[in-house]
C-alpha cells in the first residue's frame, strides 16, 4: 500500500515515534466506550477526535467487522525454587497436555530440567512444577503435579499486564482486560482494540446493518518482543495460532464479492485475515480460506493488504512490529502525524489506552 521512497531506512529509532510516560495508561477508562476515537483518513489524511461511543457514526451499514473472540488466561504465577525457596515468576504460554505447559520463567539463569517449583496461592496447597526441558530463549516446558485447566487458572494466577503497567494485576483486572467477545481461552495478551467495545455499541452496529465476523487468534507474548534489529525487516516474528471458521470464511469472502468494506477489530483479526488470504487467480482477487493454523506472517510498510480495509486498533509502542503493521497500512508520514497529534492531545497511550480508526477514507 504504501512505497519504500517514503520510508526513512528501515529503522524504527529513525523514525523517531516517542510516547511520554505520563500517557501511558496504568488503568482501564471509567467505562469502556468513554475512551477516546482518533479517526485517520489515508488518502486525506484528515484526522477527527470523538469518542468511542460515536463509533457507529463510521460504520456503514455494508460493513463488514472482523473481531477477535480470543479470552486471555490467568497466566502469571508466582513460586519459589525447592528446596532454596528463591523467588520465581511463571508465565505460561501453550498447554500441551492436561499436565504439561510451555513457559516463561524468571529469572531463567538458574533454571534447569529437574528444577521443582512450588506454586504459591491460597487455594492450591502442595501444587507445583517440574522443568522438564529448557526450550532457550527464557522458555521452559514444565510439568505440572496435578491437570491445570484454563478455568482452574483463575485460583492459581493473575491476569498478565503488560511490563508497562507498572502495578500489580488487581480485581478489574479480571473484567477488563477482557474484551466482550472473549469466549475462546488461550491468549496471553488482550486483543486490546476489543476493550472499548460494549454490548450495546455492538448491538447498535448491528442495527445499522454491519456485520459481525468472529476469528480467533491466541495472542502470544512475542507481541511485546521489541525491535531491536536496526534493520527491523531483520526481525524475527513470533508464531501465534489462529481459527477462522467455515462459516466466518464463508461471510468474509461473501463480503467480498459484495464488495462490502471489511473492518478489522485490531492487528490480530488483520494478522489472522491476512494469513488466511489466497488468489483466486484473478489479479488483486483474493479469498480467505478457513482452518486452524499458526502464522509469522510479519507486516511492515510496503506490504499490500489482500483483505482489510479498515482497522480498529490501540495506540501501539514504538519499537513494535504492531507499529510496522498500522505503518503498513497507513503510511510511515501518517502514523508518525497520528502519534504527534495524540501526544499533543494527550491521548492514552497503549492497551488501557485509547483508540484509533484507520480508514482509506
Amino acid at each position: 500500500m504504501r512505497m519504500n521512497e517514503e520510508i526513512p531506512g528501515y529503522s524504527l529509532r529513525e523514525i523517531g515515534i516517542e510516547v511520554p510516560e505520563s500517557l501511558i495508561a496504568q488503568y482501564p477508562s471509567e467505562r469502556r466506550e468513554r475512551s477516546r476515537l482518533l479517526i485517520y483518513g489515508v488518502r486525506s489524511g484528515r484526522i477527527i477526535d470523538d469518542r468511542f461511543y460515536n463509533l457507529k457514526e463510521y460504520i456503514q451499514p455494508t460493513d463488514c467487522i472482523v473481531y477477535n473472540d480470543a479470552k486471555v488466561i490467568n497466566a502469571r504465577l508466582r513460586g519459589h525454587k525447592l528446596p532454596t525457596g528463591a523467588r520465581i515468576e511463571i508465565l505460561l504460554l501453550n498447554q500441551r497436555s492436561d499436565t504439561e505447559w510451555d513457559c516463561l520463567i524468571r529469572p531463567a539463569r538458574r533454571v534447569k530440567a529437574e528444577t521443582e517449583i512450588a506454586i504459591e496461592a491460597d487455594s492450591t496447597a502442595g501444587l507445583s512444577i517440574m522443568v522438564r526441558e529448557v526450550l532457550g530463549d527464557g522458555k521452559f516446558r514444565v510439568r505440572f503435579s496435578e491437570a491445570i485447566r484454563y478455568e482452574d487458572l483463575k485460583t492459581v494466577g493473575t491476569i498478565p499486564l503488560p511490563k508497562y503497567i507498572r502495578r500489580p494485576s488487581e480485581e478489574i483486572d479480571d473484567i477488563r482486560y477482557q474484551t466482550v467477545f472473549s469466549k475462546k481461552y488461550g491468549a496471553v495478551a488482550s486483543p486490546t482494540a476489543g476493550l472499548h467495545f460494549t454490548e450495546r455499541a455492538v448491538r447498535e452496529i448491528r442495527q445499522k446493518g454491519a456485520l459481525w465476523v468472529p476469528l480467533t487468534l491466541h495472542v502470544d507474548w512475542g507481541t511485546f518482543r521489541p525491535v531491536r534489529e536496526e534493520d527491523y525487516r531483520l526481525h524475527k516474528i513470533h508464531k501465534e495460532e489462529y481459527e477462522i471458521s467455515l462459516e466466518s470464511a464463508e461471510r468474509v469472502n461473501r463480503s467480498i464479492e459484495e464488495n462490502r468494506r471489511v473492518l478489522c477489530v485490531g492487528t490480530t483479526s488483520v494478522r489472522a485475515l491476512e494469513s488466511a488470504a489466497v488468489e483466486t487467480g484473478v489479479p488483486d482477487k483474493w479469498v480467505v480460506r478457513e482452518g486452524r493454523s499458526a502464522t509469522d506472517l510479519y507486516i511492515y510498510p510496503g506490504y499490500r493488504f489482500r483483505v482489510a480495509e479498515g482497522m480498529i486498533t490501540n495506540f501501539h509502542l514504538p519499537d513494535s512490529t504492531l507499529i510496522l503493521l498500522v505503518m503498513a497500512f497507513a503510511g510511515v508520514e501518517g502514523i508518525r502525524k497520528v502519534y504527534r497529534h495524540a501526544v499533543h492531545e494527550e491521548y492514552r497511550f497503549f492497551s488501557y489506552g485509547d483508540a484509533m480508526l484507520l480508514l482509506k477514507d
